[in-house]
């Protein structure tokens, strides 16, 4: 029998690259079981707090986003919902991120690679510096949780996936819970690519990318059809930047992508001459705190997408 009151380990090692059905498990777990991951950075430790711009060009980019599995959830089949109940984060205290040439919404206007180190506080959490521009608020989360895929070989971990994987969602955070539609028997569910912040949209790339300890409860929802991943929350989801409001920019047209992009570009000009900011420092900052948002999308041809900054960082 499983004791769901006692946690299992899942190691940092016990990792992989790419999603794949025939990736061993790691361990098997029972519905109910508690687990803890020992996460990677999106990197896999190349970022020290010895690093400098130099590292970004030598990032091993066939070995980005490990994660940390696969564990074997008994009982689970095609057509059933693994619920990944999120419990707590143990942050690291170290993090990067990093403008990576040819990755990003404006990849075509920042060509020369950029990297922020962080040190923050694992104690009390408070807002981390970045550099002598602004402080973030930290909500710390997982950026890829998924399991393997129906389809034989090794896919991609970057893109994600209806299975889940490189989701990129902040507010899948502690009380959170994930629901995945299964594919494959046992499920094979995996978890990585931790964060200590991060805007919606994650528009230059990174976030405040760290490494850390995910404990979770992992549940089945027998043969319950699930076209794509859904969550629920357990309260509000941005009220640790709401408190001083926004500085928000638009891009107005019949491309929405394009719009994303006049609307970043509209945020990125306004902190380079309001905060005296370098262009690539401001590109950085608002992927880790700035929110992209579909306002509207109904009256055609015309569709309005928003930058929202929030000023808090600022205070």
């Amino acid at each position: 029998m499983c004791d769901h009151g006692l946690i299992k380990t899942i190691h940092g090692h016990q990792c992989h690259l790419g999603w794949d059905n025939a990736i061993a498990p790691v361990a098997h777990a029972a519905p109910g079981a508690r687990l803890s991951f020992a996460c990677n950075d999106s990197s896999g430790g190349h970022f020290t707090p010895d690093s400098d711009v130099s590292a970004v060009a030598d990032m091993p980019f066939d070995r980005i986003n490990p994660v940390t599995g696969p564990i074997f959830v008994e009982g689970a089949e095609p057509g059933d919902i693994l619920a990944v109940h999120i419990e707590d984060f143990t942050p690291s205290g170290f993090g990067w991120t990093a403008n990576i040439p040819g990755f990003g919404l404006l990849a075509d206007q920042f060509e020369a690679p950029a990297l922020t180190l962080w040190h923050y506080d694992t104690q009390h959490m408070t807002p981390a510096a970045f550099g002598q521009h602004a402080r973030v608020p930290l909500k710390p989360f997982a950026g890829t949780l998924g399991v393997a895929p129906a389809a034989p070989g090794t896919h991609s971990i970057v893109p994600p996936r209806r299975v889940g994987g490189n989701l990129d969602v902040r507010d899948i955070g502690a009380g959170s819970t994930l629901y995945l539609p299964v594919e494959v028997a046992g499920a094979l569910f995996s978890i990585g690519d931790t964060h200590a912040a991060q805007g919606d949209g994650e528009v230059c790339g990174t976030a405040l990318e760290s490494a850390m300890d995910v404990s979770l409860r992992l549940d089945l929802i027998k043969q319950t059809p699930l076209a794509m991943p859904r969550f629920s929350t357990p309260g509000p989801v941005t009220r640790h930047l709401d408190g001083a409001g926004y500085e928000v920019f638009t891009g107005v047209g019949p491309d929405l992508m394009e719009g994303a992009r006049q609307a970043l570009s509209g945020a990125i000009e306004w902190l380079v001459k309001t905060r005296n900011m370098p262009a690539e420092q401001a590109y950085m900052l608002c992927s880790v705190c700035g929110d992209l948002r579909i306002n509207e999308i109904v009256d055609m041809p015309n569709w309005v997408v928003s930058f929202y900054v929030p000023r808090i960082v600022f205070e």
